[in-house]
């Protein structure tokens, strides 16, 4: 009887030892939590850990995905929304969550229109130089306004006030406000500047690769004239506008 016991002591304990590592395995992995349609869920239950940083998308896909930071004028929006529509051509939007306040039923028309939209800080501060704080009540503000405005937090997080090389404590307070990845941009036009269509047109499609993560702006009179040439020129490269989703999947 004995041995019988410590037989089904040992059988137990090695079970339990194999549902802990196989649940630590699947809380730890942030790439699969990259592909497909947001969840329903809030990201705090999908992912835990710094995230994931992207640039852009890999570069044997014959894809890019324009971009654009959610903010400024709602009648330039509309007007953006309308061409993408006529153009065929999906954008992703990183909206800051006081403007989505400001304009209640946007996040549900940019999606109900097939975009996405993710998260660009609460009030679009400068968070270069901020500390751990001010940068998680960034971006689990926003996260919140998603949540309750959509359902979900979205998938993805660009900070603001920053272009490229983002300090590790953005990295952790994503992470731990439940986003896999901080999404950048390998292509920058500098838009927000108001250079004039021709000048937004020639510095996008000088740095246009397969795979590519544009960076625009919602807001502003040029961008919205420029973007039917935007897209004639990626095509004309041989490369299809797509959400950030479907570039990383």
């Amino acid at each position: 009887m004995a041995l019988s016991r410590r037989a089904f002591l040992a059988a137990a304990a090695a079970g339990l030892a194999a549902c802990s590592k196989t649940a630590h395995k699947v809380i730890g992995t942030s790439k699969s939590t990259t592909t497909g349609a947001p969840s329903t869920e809030p990201p705090t239950t999908r992912h835990t850990g710094p995230s994931e940083l992207v640039y852009s998308g890999p570069r044997d896909r014959k894809m890019v995905a324009f971009t654009f930071h959610g903010s400024g004028a709602l009648n330039l929006t509309q007007q953006m929304l309308a061409l993408t529509k006529q153009h065929s051509a999906p954008i992703t939007i990183f909206a800051v969550g006081t403007w989505l306040q400001q304009n209640p039923g946007i996040a549900h028309q940019i999606l109900d229109a097939g975009h996405e939209l993710e998260n660009h800080t609460y009030t679009h501060p400068q968070l270069r130089g901020a500390g751990a704080a001010t940068i998680s009540r960034e971006v689990i503000g926003c996260r919140d306004v998603l949540k309750a405005q959509t359902g979900t937090g979205g998938s993805y997080f660009r900070p603001s006030g920053m272009e490229g090389n983002y300090p590790p404590v953005v990295m952790e307070q994503a992470g731990l406000a439940g986003y896999p990845v901080v999404c950048g941009f390998d292509v920058d036009p500098s838009d927000y500047l108001d250079p004039g269509a021709p000048a937004i047109e020639a510095r996008v499609k000088a740095g246009l690769k397969p795979g590519s993560i544009v960076s625009l702006h919602l807001g502003h009179a040029g961008t919205v004239t420029a973007f039917p040439t935007l897209v004639a020129d990626a095509r004309a490269k041989g490369l299809e506008p797509v959400l950030v989703r479907d570039l990383l999947a």
